[in-house]
């Protein structure tokens, strides 16, 4: 158990506050989603329309009525430079342009916040991960803590839920009694090994232990604990279930989340690969992620936690503006869209504008820095903070970027 699971610095007497990172494995596509150019040539536009919103002058794809209605409430970010993304998650899930997930080395955002806040509630984990299912290592679309160590690794919420309670004929005070006599013979052997690595064992223990005798981590991850008709109102897929234990996860008190429906599901080079191209594979992808952003959106505002939670809804880059011949778009690392909801930030606009065909930036150009700088500041983390790479060298939580001042 990583001892993410336990506060870390900067724990205390604080308001609540959390991330919930929607992504959209693969790649979406600006011009098909939040940044549409109607008046281009098909091949450019794409098959779908534009429709207007609760904000005069923004327009969104049509497929997406539910944020279209809730604008007011949004941000759109049309300007984020993705160049040297790949398909990997480290570029922005992680601090710094330059992160390289084959290198392990800077780390994620998420394990930024499990060091440095940790936490909402304790006896929690501060950071964690749902992945696309069981099929593949959490770390294929979830980025994890790099050179800051296995403690702050995320959690990997789609392999423990159902794993907190304690086996059948063991009750609390039976486990309590095991406990002390486990603590007997941790001092003995503190008294000849005071090595870290037995240190972090015993820390990570006392954890796992908590996590069982509170229960409240039990609870968190037990979706079937809700309503039925809340359950329906998400909806029972990966997407709809993932997003519903996000909410439940920051209101148990997690402080980052990062969930992905399905690995690369948002790759749509063209017809001719599994996801398909832009109008057979996104027809039904983007009704359905609309209504799961737009019902956690208002779910969240409903109970008093959106103002407190961070909405990002993002991928790893954009598409490229003219479209293959088998109906696709390739990548395209020049440019991406993504959107921003809650946590106290101004909605109702759009930051950052794209050429005409949707390629190019044009203005307010933003990276990932100033992403993870957004981040850290919603989360009351100084960017100037450093932690320590394995030379010992300080590394800056954010090398390049600050907060974006129109969120703000």
């Amino acid at each position: 158990m990583s001892s993410s699971t336990c506060p870390a610095a900067g724990g205390g007497a604080r308001s609540p506050k959390s991330v919930i990172q929607i992504w959209l494995s693969g790649g979406p596509s600006q011009i098909d989603m939040w940044d549409p150019k109607p008046n281009m040539p098909t091949e450019i536009r794409g098959p779908f329309n534009a429709i207007s919103t609760a904000v005069p002058g923004v327009a969104v794809c049509e497929l997406m009525p539910r944020q279209a209605a809730l604008m007011d409430k949004l941000a759109i970010i049309r300007s984020m430079d993705a160049g040297g993304s790949n398909h990997w998650p480290v570029t922005f899930q992680s601090t710094s342009r330059k992160a390289n997930r084959d290198r392990g080395d800077y780390p994620s955002t998420g394990s930024i916040a499990a060091r440095f806040r940790g936490p909402n509630q304790p006896n929690m984990p501060a950071f964690v991960g749902l992945p696309a299912g069981t099929s593949y290592p959490i770390w294929y679309d979830i980025y994890g803590s790099g050179y800051l160590g296995s403690d702050y690794e995320p959690v990997d919420g789609a392999r423990v839920a159902g794993r907190f309670s304690m086996p059948n004929g063991i009750t609390v005070p039976r486990l309590q009694d095991r406990e002390r006599l486990r603590r007997e013979f941790d001092r003995f052997k503190s008294r000849h090994d005071n090595s870290q690595q037995f240190e972090r064992h015993d820390r990570h223990t006392r954890a796992a232990l908590d996590f069982v005798l509170g229960g409240n981590a039990e609870r968190a991850f037990d979706v079937e604990q809700e309503p039925a008709v809340v359950r329906d109102l998400y909806g029972r897929d990966s997407l709809g279930a993932s997003a519903l234990l996000a909410r439940r996860l920051v209101e148990a008190g997690i402080t980052y989340v990062v969930l992905s429906d399905r690995l690369g599901s948002w790759d749509h080079h063209g017809d001719e690969i599994p996801q398909k191209g832009i109008d057979k594979g996104l027809r039904h992808m983007l009704p359905r992620t609309d209504h799961v952003i737009a019902t956690l959106l208002e779910d969240l505002d409903q109970r008093g936690l959106l103002e407190s939670t961070l909405v990002l809804v993002m991928g790893e880059f954009g598409r490229a503006p003219v479209m293959t011949k088998t109906a696709g778009r390739d990548h395209w690392l020049q440019v991406m869209s993504l959107l921003v909801a809650g946590g106290g930030i101004r909605g109702g606009q759009v930051i950052g504008a794209t050429d005409r065909r949707g390629g190019e930036i044009a203005e307010r150009p933003l990276g990932p820095g100033d992403l993870a700088a957004t981040i850290f500041k919603h989360l009351g983390i100084d960017s100037s903070e450093h932690w320590i790479d394995p030379a010992g060298r300080p590394r800056p939580l954010v090398e390049e970027g600050i907060p974006i001042r129109e969120l703000f």
